[in-house]
């Protein structure tokens, strides 16, 4: 493919011939390195007709580049960037004192707050065992329907409507499907106008935070949580108030009566997996009513609940209207696609709406519809059922690897999932044990990044079957197992 003349201008003003300007504009773009060795130039018609010029004048131009080595000429091919060409030095970047250029660490007004992220290489599936939790197999996805989903989306039918600008509107087909199919398998009835696409959970819990939390008003986070949750909180310079979990998911009777908002994840709490039970579901929504609370239900995973059936949402118990449902397709579907919705009240809806404009509009709407499409024709429900079978055996040999190495689980994982909260032993440092066990290849989750930062924690890792095939998880955990026997002792 040429490149395209179209990165080609002319100076506004020069002293310089047309054909000197086109040899310099030329030039420029090859020792920058905007056209690289190899490349096609533009035909010189093409070039001309872009540049306005005549024709002779660009040909004129582009030989005497061929005379000083900045292209070559092929027979019948046209012109290409010579291998020759030069290039420009590259020098080290001086500091910005010796320059005296812009102080960015003092213009930024709010920096990036920096966090203990997940520990996790961006080259995971590199490694033999990769043991990492929010991965998908690409063995186990529908390549093929969701092409031919694609594929409709963008046909004639769809694409009049697609290429519109909808501002604040979404896909009506998404919507539609999760209001009849989804939502109602958590036992959740809803409106459209009660429904909102967003880019994943990520996304949904920013929103919800820049609208329901300001100064003086009180928070509640469980303790571990997601580490996405404190990463928004720190970037609005909020501190939250973290409440330990225990084996049933979040107290209610360790909520301060002056909560404002409570967010949690009562289906499959992250990172335990534990299940909160029905009766604390009811007393949390009780507490809700006495106290003036509302609550933030992060329903991920429910999809993979393949040991015995989801427990009920709090929001298909909540009768008041106190609960912010969020669900998410990233682990159902596959992560890349940065998908989900929130369900809520019409007055937190219209202004998520609105707030949601200010950033992105909406979700991409051939992304929208492709997803609508996949759920609709059923592919959606095949893939749910075909991960629910090799999770389930994967999980099977985990199980028996933990029982037959002697590790030890710290969660109580009622319904399935994709992953086992653990607990090394006594003294063990479980960041360093994760560091040390690349060395062979392994990646584990250390548990450190989950909890608040006034309870640092060694003692916990994750470690998920989500990524990896079944035939690797025995050889895996048995370094996992060797790795922890030798691990220092603090």
């Amino acid at each position: 493919m040429a490149i395209p003349p179209e990165i080609f201008l002319l100076p506004a003003k020069s002293d310089a011939t047309l054909q000197q300007q086109i040899q310099q504009i030329v030039a420029e773009a090859i020792v920058s390195g905007r056209c690289a060795p190899g490349e096609k130039m533009p035909s010189s018609r093409r070039l001309a007709d872009h540049l306005g010029v005549s024709r002779i004048t660009v040909t004129l131009g582009y030989t005497e580049l061929v005379a000083n080595e900045y292209l070559v000429s092929r027979d019948r091919s046209g012109y290409f960037v010579a291998d020759t060409a030069p290039t420009r030095p590259v020098f080290a970047d001086p500091t910005i004192a010796d320059r005296g250029g812009v102080d960015w660490d003092r213009k930024l007004a709010r920096p990036t707050q920096l966090r203990e992220d997940i520990l996790r290489p961006p080259n995971w599936n590199d490694y033999k065992f990769p043991f990492i939790y929010g991965q998908s197999d690409p063995d186990l996805f529908d390549h093929g329907n969701w092409r031919n989903c694609a594929l409709r989306a963008v046909g004639r039918r769809d694409f009049d409507s697609l290429a519109q600008d909808h501002y604040q509107n979404d896909d009506p087909m998404l919507v539609e499907f999760i209001l009849r199919h989804i939502l109602p398998r958590r036992g959740i009835r809803a409106h459209p106008d009660e429904i909102l696409i967003t880019m994943g959970g990520q996304n949904a819990l920013w929103m919800i935070a820049q609208l329901l939390l300001s100064e003086g008003q009180k928070a509640i986070v469980e303790n571990p949580c997601f580490p996405g949750l404190r990463k928004i909180f720190d970037q609005m310079r909020y501190v939250a108030t973290s409440v330990d979990v225990d084996d049933d998911g979040l107290p209610p009777d360790l909520i301060p009566p002056d909560a404002d908002v409570v967010f949690t994840t009562p289906s499959h709490h992250a990172p335990t997996n534990v299940t909160m039970p029905l009766d604390r579901r009811l007393e949390m929504l009780d507490r809700a009513l006495q106290d003036d609370f509302l609550i933030v239900e992060d329903d991920y995973e429910f999809e993979m609940s393949f040991l015995s059936a989801p427990a009920p949402a709090l929001k298909s118990l909540d009768r008041a209207g106190s609960v912010i449902y969020l669900g998410s397709f990233s682990k159902s579907i596959f992560p890349g696609l940065r998908l989900g919705y929130v369900v809520g009240a019409r007055p937190l809806i219209h202004e998520m709406r609105k707030l949601r404009t200010v950033v992105l509009r909406h979700p991409p709407s051939h992304i929208q519809r492709t997803t609508a499409y996949f759920l609709s024709l059923g592919h959606y429900d095949s893939q749910l059922a075909r991960m629910a079978r090799v999770y389930g055996k994967r999980r099977a040999i985990m199980e028996g690897c933990i029982r037959e190495f002697g590790l030890t689980p710290a969660g109580r994982d009622m319904h399935g999932g994709s992953s086992f909260w653990m607990k090394a032993p006594p003294g063990v440092d479980t960041t360093q044990l994760a560091l040390d066990l690349r060395r062979n290849s392994v990646l584990i989750e250390p548990g450190n990044a989950f909890f608040a930062r006034r309870a640092p924690d060694k003692a916990h890792y994750r470690i998920a079957y989500s990524s990896i095939n079944a035939s690797l998880i025995r050889d895996g955990m048995a370094l996992v197992a060797e790795a922890i026997r030798q691990a220092p002792r603090a």
